[in-house]
């Protein structure tokens, strides 16, 4: 399976990439923290090196040995494996869901610096995050300048064109989760050219399309709302770099659009599958953009900044976004996350990790409804906007998964597809 091939040579490609990072810095750690920061790198590196050669010759997954607030829930998780009826009594690292052990690994990757002061605060994965933003400037600038255009008579627009433009820049989300540095296990994945010319030629490969659903809950959300109920919408994000840009022109279109009052970003609070999201990713993103000496571009990274400091955005990151369960055990595990997400109007799950935990990452026949492989996960009204990077694919019409499989047996996971898959909840 694709899990298998993840597991044998992206995740040790990784550890191996990570290994060299550290080895990089190690004059920047002497700079910084004189022998005590080498001493932490050799620590580090002799962790990390033991975990590869745990992962490549399958040894039984570890209890963690940290004192890191979500131990004893990573612990509690290795329990329940061990003792799932129909599991191999000791998961290791070919013998288990592959969720669990590919969130297993960044998990073990973070507890190597953590545990490891004074480089602690170290994230391995910010180089490559940083240049995939800037490798994707081309296809940044031209979004924002589109996204400053369309402000200056957006209210002009009728109905029917806003609707046009919620559509595209939908789009523009959903496919700028190709770029995703865990698929490419680091190597180069910017987004190069603009990805405004090529959206009617990728509507074809949108294999569930439900924009106009999106469409309809918002519009109706700004028709009901009152002098005291805000309108709020939820981007549960997946990569830092060009998707992030892609998911903030999205936030501050429903913002200005009027279709929304207030958007809540959720990111992760642990450098996490190479690309995802942080505070700092977030932070510094905005940052970079406000001091770009492109007009449009700095005019978009000044008014987002202005966003947060009125608080009509919030960045949000909770410990469980980083643990191995999937959403289906959110308002058991995290009851407060999950009464958080119950005020929001509609939930946008970006990418494909959030796609694998919504619908518990498993083999599914393709036409199960989205809304019974979700597993009782109904918060608010939720929609996911995932290119395809994995082997689990529900609410498809009949036939339809079989059919490209005969044509394209790597469709499921060549990022070439996208879903835009909403369920309306209970």
């Amino acid at each position: 399976s694709f899990a298998y091939f993840t597991i044998k040579d992206r995740l040790p490609q990784i550890l191996t990439r990570v290994i060299d990072t550290l080895h990089r810095h190690k004059n920047e750690f002497f700079e910084e923290h004189g022998e005590k920061g080498v001493e932490a790198e050799k620590r580090a590196i002799s962790f990390l090196s033991k975990l590869r050669n745990e992962l490549q010759t399958d040894k039984p997954v570890t209890p963690l040995e940290d004192e890191l607030p979500d131990a004893v829930l990573w612990n509690q998780y290795l329990d329940y494996q061990r003792n799932l009826p129909n599991g191999n009594g000791e998961p290791s690292w070919f013998q288990s869901p592959w969720l669990y052990v590919e969130c297993y690994m960044y998990r073990r990757i973070h507890a190597a610096l953590a545990q490891n002061p004074p480089i602690d605060n170290f994230d391995v994965f910010k180089e490559g995050k940083a240049q995939n933003f800037f490798e994707s400037q081309e296809a940044v600038i031209a979004l924002c300048t589109y996204f400053q255009e369309l402000l200056k008579n957006i209210k002009d627009l009728d109905e029917k064109q806003l609707q046009e433009e919620l559509l595209k820049l939908l789009q523009v989300s959903l496919w700028g989760n190709k770029c995703d540095l865990s698929f490419s296990a680091g190597e180069d994945s910017s987004q190069k050219s603009s990805p405004l010319q090529s959206l009617e030629s990728m509507v074809p490969y949108i294999l569930v399309n439900d924009m106009e659903k999106v469409w309809s809950l918002l519009v109706n959300a700004k028709k009901n709302r009152t002098e005291r109920s805000n309108v709020r919408v939820d981007i549960i994000l997946d990569n830092a770099g060009f998707e992030l840009v892609s998911d903030l022109v999205l936030a501050d279109f429903l913002l200005s659009s009027k279709l929304a009052d207030e958007v809540y970003f959720h990111g992760k609070s642990i450098p996490w599958y190479v690309s995802d999201t942080t505070k700092h990713d977030f932070n510094w993103t905005i940052k970079q953009l406000g001091s770009a000496n492109h007009m449009w571009m700095s005019r978009c990274g000044i008014n987002w900044e202005g966003n947060l400091k009125r608080g009509i955005w919030v960045f949000r990151d909770h410990m469980f976004w980083t643990l191995p369960h999937d959403f289906s055990s959110m308002s058991e595990v995290a009851p407060d996350l999950y009464a958080e997400l119950q005020k929001s109007n509609l939930l946008l799950f970006k990418g494909d990790l959030n796609y694998r935990k919504l619908t518990g990452d498993r083999k599914w026949e393709y036409s199960v409804p989205f809304h019974q492989a979700l597993n009782k996960f109904h918060p608010a009204p939720l929609c996911s906007l995932r290119t395809l990077k994995s082997d689990t694919q529900v609410g498809l019409k009949p036939g339809q998964g079989e059919q490209i499989q005969a044509s394209e047996p790597e469709w499921m996971v060549s990022g070439k597809y996208g879903v835009v898959q909403f369920d309306a909840g209970l």
